[in-house]
């Protein structure tokens, strides 16, 4: 049966998730912490966990592995349509994997997957959200006296439907992607310089050039600040 772990402080629920898989947790497993002191985002940044935040890794199983090509995108999509209900704004997406209210950071994703050989054996799907301020960053939070069960019971079944999912983006998910994109029509300066038209359904940040688009797959989106000249 998928069980869930509880922690006061953890290093990383990361970290504590990729161990119960490894020693073969089920698919479902959830492991929760209070706080973490040594959360991590995408590139081993810190992300910084103090207590009254959502700080979660589910692990999963999933029977496709092309469709990790996309998860992340999946699954940011999957927490923002559940976060709407505890936030003051619709939540918006930032490709790869950042969710935020107007224009301050509410949530990260962070998918790792560990490999048997050329078979997917586990993905460890780490979601970390801001009920609070956090002290040492600005950051955007849910509503005041939101409860983080029920923000938990709405992020599972869409976290695990998503997982569950194949192959690339659907037309629907392309269509709420287009809806929630924070940088769509902006202008980058990483991972490439120019102007963010949107996401391929195969999970590229397409970036118009002067005379092409680039398709991006890997890197961080620096957008360029409004004020500052297109």
């Amino acid at each position: 049966m998928p069980r869930v772990e509880l922690f006061d402080v953890v290093g990383s629920t990361m970290d504590e998730a990729h161990a119960l898989a490894s020693d073969g947790a089920q698919a479902g497993t959830v492991v929760l912490a209070d706080s973490q002191s040594s959360g991590r985002g995408r590139n081993g940044k810190r992300w910084s966990s103090p207590p009254r935040g959502v700080w979660m890794t589910l692990i999963e199983r999933p029977p496709d592995p092309s469709a990790l090509d996309v998860l992340s995108l999946r699954i940011g999509l999957a927490a923002a349509r559940a976060l709407d209900a505890f936030a003051a704004e619709p939540v918006r997406v930032k490709w790869p994997n950042d969710l935020y209210v107007e224009s301050a950071k509410l949530a990260g994703v962070l998918v790792e997957a560990r490999w048997r050989g050329d078979r997917l054996d586990w993905v460890a799907i780490g979601l970390g959200v801001n009920l609070d301020q956090p002290p040492d960053q600005a950051a955007a939070v849910l509503e005041p006296g939101t409860s983080r069960v029920d923000v938990i019971c709405a992020l599972l079944p869409e976290l695990r439907g998503s997982a569950a999912m194949s192959g690339p983006l659907t037309q629907d998910e392309m269509d709420e992607y287009a809806a929630r994109d924070l940088a769509r029509g902006r202008v980058c300066t990483e991972p490439v310089r120019g102007r963010v038209v949107g996401i391929a359904p195969t999970g590229e940040l397409l970036v118009e050039l002067a005379d092409s688009v680039a398709r991006v797959r890997t890197g961080s989106l620096v957008l360029q600040s409004s004020n500052e000249s297109d």
